[in-house]
């Protein structure tokens, strides 16, 4: 008969498929058929989806940041001029967003579903408060953009979580 054999234990690579005697029921030993194993296509493309969506997200926000750290003449009204009030809010609005991007990243590329499903809630969460800004700006442009951003990431964070449905361990298992 033929079998996957894993002849390391580093991920798919390593799978070999091998002819091999087939197994039979003996003392102290079962025979298990396993018919499918791994990530479905779903959940796949779900951690792909939310992957592109989260970065994007979290990319936009520390543009805007670091933009109005560079040239705030882009973010704020050319009469408002360059103050050092206007540089140290940007700062502020600079220093957590910058974090998170590289967080976001380090899951993306590590492939870290739950880290991806705290950071997305949270890069949402952060988009939905810079919308509120712009509302309460009166600036629709303000409030259209990150309202937008934070539905698409919050909509694509409760894909990923139906898809994989992590469930607490116990110590049953």
């Amino acid at each position: 008969m033929r079998a996957w054999r894993a002849e390391a234990f580093s991920g798919y690579k390593d799978l070999k498929l091998v002819d091999i005697p087939k197994p039979s029921v003996s003392d102290g030993r079962a025979v298990i058929r396993i018919t499918a194993a791994g990530e479905s296509m779903t959940t796949i493309m779900a951690i792909r989806l939310a992957s592109l969506v989260t970065a994007i997200n979290i990319l936009v926000a520390s543009g805007f940041s670091i933009a109005a750290i560079i040239r705030p003449q882009y973010l704020i009204p050319a009469e408002s001029g360059r103050t050092r009030a206007s540089l140290l809010l940007a700062m502020y609005a600079a220093a957590p967003r910058i974090p998170l991007a590289l967080l976001v990243l380090g899951a993306i590329y590590k492939q870290a579903t739950p880290a991806l499903l705290i950071l997305g809630a949270l890069a949402g969460a952060m988009q939905l408060l810079d919308a509120g800004i712009g509302l309460f700006q009166h600036d629709l442009r303000k409030c259209a953009g990150p309202l937008f951003l934070s539905v698409l990431q919050f909509f694509v964070v409760y894909l990923l979580h139906i898809s994989v449905r992590i469930t607490p361990q116990t110590e049953r298992g």
